[in-house]
């Protein structure tokens, strides 16, 4: 492995070598008032062909520049074009740093988007790029926008409810999908009450969801990748924000620790945010739900950063956060999990070389404990370290990009299945993956092939997996994209696929061999990874300039997956040898695909916005002996989202979602017994022992559940305080026409509970 990528590394570099024939004009666009850097402007030399879009940093390269002088402009929606003269000799490489400024001029009519001119350089198939202002766009329960209400209507997306905060993509299980925060894997991005992050959405910068087929520039997972990159702090100027509703509350404070000169020179800021919620007291008075306790949840979350400009553009960050989620239902169950970390990524522009550097690394950790009445409690512990680095080249409109990215991890996992045999679990392991990727623009045609190599200490396994994306422009208005991979994967989780919602997720490495069956379908068990294929088929059409459309087909042909089993009753010791695997072994092994297709429209144009999403999904297991639905085994989604700006000064705004979801499947009971505890083993008296009553299960996710639907409506009104103060007031309701939606059935006492009920909430935050 590590002979491979010095291998890489020597060829990379000397092809680069040869790229630089020509003239290099680089930078970074910034927005003037905050210092901020401006992703997806537009970025070209007037009267050339050559140009582009600043990424995600506001970084811009134009290669292949002829020596001369060139006017270069910088175009983006709600700025004012900035251009500025630009010489450049043969071989020269020059840096430029570039300030735009509010438009101080409403438009009127559509304008070309970064987003649009991407469609045509970027293979762009199966990811949603979410900005701030996309956030806003959905109606805000308790009256703060959240990157967990705006994913629920990304299509291929399913949600188990208000509650639980899981979520599936595509057929993949929340173990599956992997969240990085500026570079640093978040264990757990979403709280017990599905309506919040642990992100504080005004601080989202961009944030990339892949619902599949995602390059080799991603591994260690094998559905999605959620890559989220936070802003910086103000630059210039001491600023913040502070928010309060029926939900919770929330304060931002950000700022320069010292400036640089005319914005040129090396500069210090900082950012920093809190919020916590109090759901909990206020339902006590507003809302009635389970119990007189009010609505059982509560969670807190602190971020902060630091980040170091220099006068080159490099940029030098330092993070670091604390979430935790608390939930209490009265006479039922406990549950608390706490996560921090601390990180850091560069990003450096060497200055007599065309490329780009940069570099992650970070420690977090993530721990959660349940502990259920009349059950025996569970608990989950991970932590560990990730180092990134990864090098980026471009040539013309093509880009290179290559690193190397290591992981540590420690696990610590204790649980009882349904028979009360404990599953338990200590390992510390590693992984290293090594990768590349290429993008060719080429006349209509858009090629991205990738090669990642990953390799997993503790199962001393190497997966070489293959990636590529294309995308074919048959006309200016109609693109057709494909994109496919191996991806693999080393975690393990536990969940009861008895019930739709389980707000227990614990996490563990895959066990080692001597752990599962020695066979499998008739086929010898080689190793414990987790291996999926993936196939993307899809078009973009522009219906319009203000309609786009967007339909994709997928498969996710999961070759060998690993979870625990839950039809263990003897322990997997030497007395035991005549049993069979299945009822023996901590962990099982299942195969399983899929497949569905997704409908996109959406509609902007000046002050409206609409987006409809249609999604019909299917998701299959065989566990060896039966095929079977997952719990989150969704038919049909519908999201339909609309947003209306009106008032003379534009200072009010209407928006409405409405969620539709077919039922999840669900095991039926079939009977119940007495259940006799033996507490004391061999000896117990099952004369005079007090039995417990037990539950006969019908066949595995079997039965159907009712269908979910719910609307929520959101009004603002701004006012303007200050040149720099703006007052918002934001009244919602979620669950409209108080929809009684299912969470789960208490099989015990015979009783469904219901999701959460109506909730209209007021919110008041002052930005300054």
């Amino acid at each position: 492995m590590k002979r491979l990528i010095i291998l890489v590394t020597i060829l990379i570099f000397a092809f680069s070598v040869n790229l630089w024939s020509q003239g290099v004009i680089r930078g970074f666009v910034y927005e003037k008032k905050s210092g901020e850097a401006v992703s997806f402007a537009n970025v070209f030399l007037n009267g050339t062909k050559i140009g582009g879009a600043t990424d995600i940093n506001g970084f811009f390269n134009l290669t292949k520049v002829p020596a001369g002088n060139y006017t270069l402009r910088v175009n983006f929606i709600g700025y004012d074009t900035i251009s500025i003269q630009v010489s450049v000799k043969d071989k020269e490489l020059v840096t430029k740093k570039i300030y735009v400024t509010e438009s101080a001029v409403m438009l009127n009519e559509t304008v070309v988007s970064a987003e649009k001119q991407d469609k045509t350089e970027q293979v762009r198939i199966s990811i949603n790029k979410i900005t701030p202002k996309q956030i806003e766009r959905i109606p805000s329960v308790g009256g703060e926008p959240d990157f967990a209400q705006y994913l629920q209507v990304v299509p291929g997306v399913v949600f188990t409810g208000d509650q639980g905060g899981q979520l599936y993509i595509r057929g993949g299980s929340p173990i599956q999908n992997k969240v990085l925060l500026d570079g640093m894997i978040v264990y757990n991005p979403f709280h017990s009450i599905g309506f919040f992050s642990v992100f504080d959405s005004d601080l989202i910068r961009n944030a990339d969801v892949y619902t599949g087929g995602f390059n080799a520039d991603y591994g260690g997972r094998i559905s999605s990748i959620m890559d989220i990159t936070m802003r910086d702090g103000n630059k210039n100027r001491q600023a913040g924000k502070i928010a309060a509703s029926t939900f919770g509350s929330k304060l931002l404070l950000e700022g320069p620790i010292f400036k640089g000169e005319d914005n040129t020179k090396t500069s210090l800021s900082y950012v920093f945010s809190g919020k916590t919620s109090f759901i909990k007291e206020s339902s006590k008075v507003l809302y009635n739900y389970v119990d007189t306790a009010g609505i059982p949840f509560s969670f807190t979350d602190f971020y902060g950063k630091l980040t170091l400009n220099t006068e080159n553009g490099s940029k030098i960050n330092i993070f670091g956060f604390k979430f935790n989620d608390k939930v209490k239902y009265k006479e039922l169950s406990n549950l608390d999990w706490n996560s921090f970390g601390v990180g850091s990524n560069i990003i450096l522009v060497p200055s007599g070389s065309p490329f780009l550097l940069k570099i992650n690394m970070s420690f977090s950790n993530y721990e959660i404990t349940l502990n259920e009445v009349d059950q025996l409690p569970k608990s989950s512990l991970i932590n560990g370290y990730n180092l990134g680095l990864t090098f980026v080249y471009f040539v013309g409109k093509n880009e290179l990009n290559y690193g190397i990215e290591t992981l540590g991890f420690k696990t610590s996992f204790d649980f009882y299945n349904s028979a009360n045999r404990k599953i338990d679990q200590q390992q510390n392991t590693s992984e290293l993956g090594g990768f590349f990727k290429y993008k060719i623009n080429k006349n209509k045609f858009l090629i991205e092939p990738g090669l990642r190599i990953q390799y997993y200490a503790s199962l001393s396994a190497l997966s070489p997996e293959p990636r590529i994306g294309v995308k074919y422009s048959m006309s200016k208005n109609f693109r057709l994209k494909f994109a496919g991979g191996l991806y693999s994967q080393n975690f393990v989780s536990a969940t009861s696929d008895r019930d739709v919602v389980n707000l227990f997720y614990g996490f563990l490495s895959s066990p080692e061999i001597g752990d599962l069956q020695k066979e499998f379908d008739g086929k010898a068990i080689k190793n414990s990874l987790q291996k999926s294929w993936h196939t993307i088929l899809g078009c973009e059409i522009d219906l319009t300039k203000s309609i786009d459309l967007n339909i994709e087909g997928y498969v996710k042909r999961n070759t060998q997956l690993t979870n625990l089993n839950r039809n263990k009753i003897y322990d997997d010791i030497a007395e035991n040898y005549d049993k069979p695997d299945y009822l023996k072994k901590d962990f099982v092994i299942e195969t399983g695909n899929a497949y569905g297709v997704d409908f996109t429209v959406k509609y902007d144009f000046k002050r409206t916005y609409f987006w409809a999403v249609y999604s019909l999904g299917f998701v299959d297991r065989f566990d060896g002996f039966n095929t079977y639905r997952p719990h989150y085994d969704r038919r049909h989604n519908i999201n339909l989202v609309a947003t209306r700006t009106f008032g003379r000064g534009l200072d009010w705004e209407l928006s409405a979602r409405w969620n539709f979801g077919s039922g999840f499947p669900f095991s039926k009971t079939a009977g119940y017994y007495e259940k006799l505890p033996f507490s004391t083993g061999v000896n117990s008296d099952i004369v005079s022992a007090n039995g417990e009553m037990g539950i006969i299960y019908g066949d595995l996710n079997e039965g159907r559940l009712p269908a979910y639907h719910r609307m929520d409506l959101t009004l603002k009104k701004s006012f303007e305080l200050s040149k720099n103060s703006i007052c918002e007031i934001t009244f919602s309701t979620t669950n409209v026409y108080d929809r009684d939606n299912i969470f789960y059935y208490d099989r015990v006492k015979a009783k469904r509970v219901n999701q959460l009920p109506i909730i209209p909430s007021i919110g008041l935050n002052i930005t300054f």
